[in-house]
């Protein structure tokens, strides 16, 4: 269920590259991330997709994430049984977080630019 409050500070805070990314979760669709997955060079597989809907799917229940940190906590958490972190890195080279939610279509949360909350630069 979406947290009000959530939904309410984030849209007091400035937006983060609000043009790169898609804040509506109804204008995204599958053939989106996968030509934005091939200009960064990646072919989108099940893994990926995966992935990318565990993201789409924690935001709708949640909301923004307060931080990059506790996104790459849950999506850790979430593909433990495959390698965690190590296993979203292969999939997601520039970061699981940054990379993921770009390709998802969803605003990446407070503190992405830190390489040790899943971006990678």
């Amino acid at each position: 269920m979406l947290d009000i409050n959530k939904l309410v500070m984030a849209e007091n805070l400035a937006p983060c590259d609000a043009d790169a990314y898609l804040h509506d979760l109804d204008t995204w669709n599958e053939d989106m991330a996968r030509d934005q997955a091939e200009r960064e060079g990646i072919r989108l597989s099940d893994a990926h997709m995966d992935v990318i809907c565990f993201l789409r799917d924690h935001f709708a229940e949640c909301g923004p994430d307060k931080n990059a940190r506790s996104l790459l906590k849950a999506m850790e958490q979430a593909y433990v049984d495959q390698g965690g972190r190590k296993y979203l890195y292969q999939l997601f080279p520039r970061g699981p977080v940054t990379q993921g939610c770009r390709l998802a279509g969803l605003p990446t949360p407070a503190g992405n630019a830190d390489p040790s909350f899943g971006s990678v630069h």
